[in-house]
């Protein structure tokens, strides 16, 4: 179900997420429950997670909205797509977004930037995140397409 038919049909069950991000997968619409990292300018958390059996899921990645470091590059999309993995938001940035394009994977975020994360097994997983005027938590259900983000308590469609 697109984003646009879930506000109209749940208005009081939806959550919009007031953040303008791109999509750079090779697809665009996904829907998931909630799984998250928070760490800033670190991904090691992110590796650890997409090694994980993704099962559907989508990984809300909270990066603190750095451009400064890439929190996602194609090395980590393929082991996401491998392991099941519905798409991946990330509030930051990615790398790699030629290769990420070409996979069977939907990824939204900030933009781009060429430099890779430290690694200093840094952050926290599945924690409650808030950015785009909504905290967004672990088990949540996410929606998302070229229109836009919206989350709520419970599958929906």
């Amino acid at each position: 179900m697109k984003t646009c038919d879930l506000c109209d049909s749940f208005p009081d069950e939806v959550r919009v997420l007031d953040l303008q991000l791109g999509d750079f997968g090779g697809r665009v619409a996904f829907s998931g429950i909630v799984s998250t990292v928070k760490a800033l300018e670190d991904n090691s958390l992110v590796r650890e997670a997409v090694a994980e059996p993704g099962d559907g899921r989508v990984l809300v990645i909270d990066g603190g909205g750095s451009t400064r470091r890439a929190m996602l590059g194609d090395m980590l999309a393929e082991q996401a797509v491998a392991n099941g993995w519905s798409g991946v938001l990330v509030h930051g940035v990615i790398r790699d977004s030629e290769a990420i394009g070409q996979l069977d994977l939907a990824v939204k975020a900030l933009g781009t930037c060429p430099l890779k994360t430290d690694k200093r097994g840094q952050g926290l997983r599945d924690v409650a995140v808030e950015f785009g005027g909504l905290a967004i938590r672990p088990g949540d259900w996410l929606s998302a397409d070229e229109d836009g983000v919206v989350l709520a308590d419970q599958p929906l469609a």
